[in-house]
């Protein structure tokens, strides 16, 4: 008998929620799989051991290779530990006011998209009660797919289903963005749906930014992972920030200096872009402040 491949939704303990030909099961690691470092974690394609099928637990046998990975690091200790697995976009929300938009932190959860290698769209919510004129500019040279959306008045909401439409996606943005407003508007009770599961999951727990996927009836899944903003950001070189800005990419590699930091040097031809105004000063501001943080962290994590 040939296993089919499931899809991990969450750990729970020791066990998991795996979704096997539309239905939810628990599953287990057995053998090989529950030796490995990285074990299975949401987002993970996994192959079942055939003689469990008919068992009320599954047994994992082994995790399909990976196309992307969300890592965080081990909290007093050193190295990685892996939060969410083969996710296809990262869907940033803000809203264009209550609460205004802080471009800093837009850029922060952007550059941990790119620091990731996984694609990023910026969905600037609320255009019902101011323009998004200004975060719009903020983004003029950086290239990413903007979506103007309203909850309330359904504006934006096909696009934004196109999006998410087959993929894993990784939803993050500020509180009082509408994240939840828009997932319902998308889907009713997703908003809902997707807190009961992370409340039950964390319940007991401490801080945690263990990922929890909830499928999505036009299809896909919508991963709920607390503390983004933290995932990957530590892990960036700093001699490495400014390839996590795509409007930088084109000059990276004409400054007159090999080692330029983009920051004081002559010659630089990233601050050239930012005083032809090519790119926003507001984008660069954001890198210079995280190059200061990114210098502030210990040098002693791998």
């Amino acid at each position: 008998m040939t296993a089919p491949v499931g899809v991990v939704l969450a750990r729970e303990g020791g066990a998991y929620r795996v979704l096997v030909d539309g239905v939810e099961r628990q599953a287990i690691l057995r053998g090989k799989a529950k030796r490995e470092r990285d074990r299975a974690v949401a987002g993970d394609r996994v192959r079942f051991d055939p003689a469990t099928l008919t068992e009320d637990v599954l047994g994992i046998e082994a995790v399909e290779p990976r196309t992307s990975l969300l890592e965080r690091r081990i909290p007093d200790g050193r190295g990685t530990r892996p939060v969410a697995a083969n996710v296809d976009k990262v869907v940033v929300v803000i809203a264009a006011a209550d609460p205004p938009p802080i471009p800093q932190l837009l850029d922060r959860l952007l550059v941990v998209a790119e620091a990731n290698d996984i694609p990023a769209v910026v969905v600037i919510n609320k255009v019902d009660l101011a323009p998004a004129t200004d975060v719009v500019a903020h983004l003029a040279a950086s290239g990413y797919e903007i979506l103007l959306t309203a909850a309330k008045r359904g504006d934006g909401l096909e696009q934004l289903r196109n999006v998410l439409s087959g993929k894993v996606s990784v939803f993050t943005g500020p509180s009082g963005a509408g994240k939840s407003s828009l997932m319902n508007a998308l889907e009713p009770g997703l908003g809902l749906r997707i807190g009961e599961v992370s409340a039950k999951l964390r319940r007991g727990t401490h801080t945690t930014v263990s990922a929890i996927m909830v499928p999505l009836v036009i299809g896909g899944f919508v991963v709920d992972t607390p503390g983004f903003s933290e995932v990957g950001m530590w892990a960036i070189d700093r001699a490495h920030l400014d390839e996590c800005f795509p409007e930088f990419r084109p000059v990276i590699g004409e400054c007159r200096f090999d080692d330029c930091t983009h920051r004081t040097e002559p010659g630089c031809a990233v601050r050239a872009l930012i005083e032809s105004a090519v790119v926003p000063r507001t984008r660069y501001d954001t890198y210079l402040a995280l190059h200061a943080e990114l210098a502030d962290l210990p040098e002693d994590w791998e």
